[in-house]
Formats: structure tokens, C-alpha cells, sequence
């Protein structure tokens, strides 16, 4: 790696920086309203400010725009990774999470948008410091929707891009990829203002409904109260339901909406399917729940439809102990954590558009069976998905299970029981935040051993990028030349 390199990655992290640092000073406000120290968060900004404004005098802004392919893979993790290490900084000056270990877990599983957490007492900690732990959320859903819908796309990474299926997207918004992003991004403080403000009209204050807006629309799922979602009206849970099945859209629905093509936009196969997923899902858990469990047909169906809603988008709230349902019950959950959301959303998992494609590719297999010499092809949008296309999302499906099944023998090796580590793993690479086993909706991952932690950050930070970007650092032909 040459130092001309090393300058145009200096220009892009000097933005990172000096974003972060800046949005340190955001919880100033809240320090000051509770009486707490804002100390943590004026150093946090001033050292991280000042390390932007440095690589900035080093950086060569003039040739930033030539990153290629392959640096720009190398500069995706590498700002997601200082992203996650200077969000640290509040937790250490305000001695908040003592341990380094938990400190990189917890805000891993902020920027990374999985919501899972070490802490035992969340309320016990300064508001400003739960108020910037919920930010990571918001942040990072920001980071993906930037990379997913700007930064991919602009490289023309057909094979490993987010939005590999997409062609609507390549076709669309790769020409005009700068005021596409600004467009996505003013729709995702849309959704965001218009949650705080449903939020509010049903009784939170604005500390609890900025917190768990962020936590929604990033669906990330830290709350800043130690029962989730659970102490709060239906109201309040029907309208978290809904936005977090929202939040799991493809962003490409709602940019065609914004720019008023809404034929392009119901034409999208893989909202339909997901939108068909949710309810189908909620269906089948109310009546499991309805018919077993000791509860009426409306807390049922509301229990069913928040948890799906929750587990489906990967935000990870709460309102009740899935693992206390029937096992058909949870383990319907446990399957839409690798479903996930949409591509093109802050949702995690294989994602709906994969699934999709997979049933149709099961589907062609069946009808060649039938007929051998019928001349078919999978579509996707509308459109033939070519041979290299097909197989990328193959590959992608078997890397996610293979993953999958690393991590959790990884963490079973750490003393972790094996039913707690699937759980975890699948939960880590789904950003999903609860698992299975002593990792449920009403636990937390304080008991897991420091090395098991650092796995699951690891794991968080692959599913987040997709597998690819990571994976890729490690292979040797990436690093010739």
C-alpha cells in the first residue's frame, strides 16, 4: 500500500471523523437537562475533531473520487472499524462500561445496528450516555443506507454489491448516485422525525422517543429501559410494529415514491414478498400463541405481530418471552432471523430478495423435472437474472450458512452451550440483538465469556457488510496486485 493511497483514504476518514466528532456534541443537550456531565462527550469531540481535521491537511482530496474497486472494499471496513472504535471513547471517559472487551461489544452491536447488549441495569446509566448509545443505532443505519445505496453501486460491484438483484437500481441511481443519496438519506429523517413525533402523541417523553426512533428506524433495538418495549401502551407497541416492518422496506420503495414513480415502486418483487412474509408469519404465530397460551385474541395477535415485526426487520425489542411460546413459535422466529429484511434497508440477514430468488431458482428445478426440455429462466423485477448473477447469490447463501456454523462452533468451544451459541451467531449476523437459549429476549449477552464477545463483534461486523467486504481482506489474491 503506497502513501498516495494512504492519502485518498485520509480524505474519506476525515469526513467519518469530523461527523462523529460532531455528533458527540449532540448529547450535550441532554447532559445539561439531567444534570449530568458532559465532559465525556466535549473530549470525545474535540480529540475525535481533531484527528479529522489532521488526516484532512494529509489527505489528497483532489484524487479521492479514483478509489477503485479494490481499495474501496479495503476503505468500507476499515471506517466502519475506526467508526466503532471512537464511538468507544464516552463509554471509557465516563467510566460507564469499564471493561474494553464489553465496551467494543456493545458499541459493535450499536453502529452495526444489532442491539444486542452486556448491560444488566440499563437504566442505571447517565441518560446522555444511553442517549449516544441509541446515536450509534441511528448512525450506523445512516452508514449502511449510505453504502448500500451510494457507495456499492458507484463502484460498479455487480458481483458483491448489496444490491446485486437490484437491476431497477444499477439502471437508476448509478448515474446520479450523489442526489440519489442525499434523497434516501432526507427519506430516512423523514421516517425518523415522523416516529419521534407518533411517539410523543402517545406519551413518551422526547429523551425515550428520539431513543427508540433511532433504535427502530436503524432497526438496531437498544431502548433505554431495561423491559424494552414492553411497559408501554398498545398504542405505542402497534406503532413501533409498524415502522419496524417499515424500516425493513427496501429504500428503493420509498425513492420511487419520493420521485413520484409509484408503478416502479409496486413493481419491486421483493417488498411484496416480504410484505407477504410478515403477514403470513403473524398469522401463524398468533394462532399458535392464541391457542396455547393463557391470553386474549388482541394481546396475542399484538404479541405475535411485534415480535415478527421485531425479529423479521432485525431490530431486536421486546414485549414479551418468545422462548415461553411453543417451540413451533419460536422457531418460526428463529428462521426470519436469517430471512431478515430487505436489501437496500438497515435490516440485516440473507435478505428477502435472496430468499426469493432461491424459491424461484427451487421452482424452475421442479418444473425442468417435469418437463427436462422446457427453456426457463428465473425473473426478478421483471427481468431474467443472468447465470452469474444466479450463482453470486448461491455462493452468498452457502458463505452466510458456512459463517454461521464456524461462529457457533467457535462460541461453543468458548464453554457457551450450543443451543445459546446458534442463537448468538445468527443474531450477531442478522443484527437481529436477542437469540436463543440464555441470550433470549429477557437476558443479555453480560455472561458471555470476553473471548466469546470479541467472536460475535467479529461476526456482528461480517453480517453487517455482508460477508464479502471482510472476507475478502483475508484472502491472499486480494492483497496482489
Amino acid at each position: 500500500m503506497t502513501w498516495q493511497s494512504l492519502k485518498k483514504y485520509f480524505y474519506v476518514l476525515s469526513l467519518v471523523l469530523v461527523i462523529e466528532g460532531l455528533s458527540f456534541l449532540l448529547c450535550v443537550p441532554f447532559a445539561w437537562y439531567y444534570h449530568e456531565t458532559a465532559v465525556p462527550f466535549y473530549l470525545s469531540s474535540l480529540m475525535t475533531v481533531a484527528g479529522g481535521v489532521l488526516l484532512y491537511l494529509l489527505s489528497d482530496k483532489k484524487h479521492s473520487d479514483s478509489i477503485n474497486r479494490h481499495e474501496g472494499y479495503f476503505l468500507v471496513v476499515i471506517t466502519w472499524v475506526i467508526f466503532i472504535l471512537i464511538g468507544t471513547i464516552p463509554f471509557v471517559l465516563s467510566n460507564t462500561i469499564p471493561s474494553f472487551i464489553d465496551n467494543i461489544f456493545e458499541t459493535t452491536s450499536g453502529f452495526t445496528t444489532a442491539g444486542s447488549s452486556i448491560l444488566t441495569d440499563i437504566e442505571a446509566l447517565p441518560k446522555s450516555i444511553l442517549f449516544w448509545r441509541s446515536m450509534t443505532h441511528w448512525l450506523g443505519g445512516v452508514g449502511i443506507i449510505v453504502l448500500v445505496v451510494v457507495v456499492l453501486p458507484s463502484m460498479n460491484t455487480k458481483g458483491f454489491s448489496l444490491f446485486t438483484f437490484e437491476s431497477s437500481l444499477h439502471e437508476k441511481i448509478v448515474p446520479r448516485f450523489r442526489s440519489i443519496g442525499k434523497r434516501v438519506i432526507l427519506i430516512y429523517f423523514v421516517l425518523s422525525a415522523s416516529l419521534t413525533l407518533l411517539l410523543l402523541a402517545g406519551g413518551m417523553n422526547l429523551f425515550e422517543s428520539l431513543c427508540h426512533s433511532f433504535g427502530t428506524i436503524a432497526t438496531g433495538g437498544f431502548s433505554p429501559k431495561n423491559d424494552s418495549i414492553a411497559g408501554y401502551s398498545p398504542y405505542i407497541q402497534y406503532v413501533m410494529a409498524v415502522f419496524m416492518v417499515l424500516s425493513g422496506i427496501n429504500y428503493a420503495y420509498y425513492y420511487y415514491l419520493f420521485i413520484g414513480k409509484t408503478k416502479s415502486a409496486f413493481q419491486l418483487d421483493e417488498v411484496k414478498f416480504f410484505i407477504k412474509v410478515v403477514v403470513i408469519s403473524t398469522f401463524v404465530v398468533f394462532l399458535i400463541v392464541y391457542m396455547n397460551m393463557d391470553k386474549g385474541a388482541e394481546l396475542s395477535f399484538r404479541e405475535a405481530f411485534f415480535q415478527v415485526a421485531s425479529v423479521i426487520s432485525c431490530t431486536g425489542f421486546a414485549t414479551a418471552d418468545y422462548l415461553a411460546w411453543p417451540m413451533t413459535g419460536w422457531l418460526i422466529l428463529f428462521l426470519l432471523m436469517f430471512a431478515g429484511g430487505c436489501s437496500g434497508s438497515t435490516s440485516g440477514g440473507i435478505k428477502m430478495s435472496r430468499i426469493l430468488i432461491m424459491f424461484r431458482n427451487l421452482s424452475m428445478i421442479f418444473k425442468k423435472a417435469v418437463n427436462p426440455n422446457a427453456v426457463l429462466l428465473v425473473r426478478y423485477n421483471g427481468k431474467s437474472i443472468d447465470d452469474n448473477s444466479n450463482n453470486t447469490l448461491m455462493v452468498f447463501v452457502v458463505v452466510f450458512v458456512l459463517v454461521f456454523i464456524a461462529g457457533t462452533i467457535s462460541l461453543f468451544f468458548t464453554g457457551v452451550d450450543l443451543e445459546t451459541s446458534a442463537g448468538s451467531v445468527v443474531s450477531a449476523m442478522s443484527s437481529v440483538g436477542p437469540g436463543l437459549g440464555t441470550t433470549g429476549p429477557v437476558s443479555n449477552f453480560a455472561h458471555i465469556p470476553d473471548a466469546g464477545k470479541l467472536i460475535l463483534s467479529a461476526i456482528m461486523l461480517i453480517g453487517r457488510l455482508e460477508i464479502y467486504a471482510v472476507l475478502l481482506l483475508f484472502t491472499p489474491a486480494f492483497w496482489k496486485k
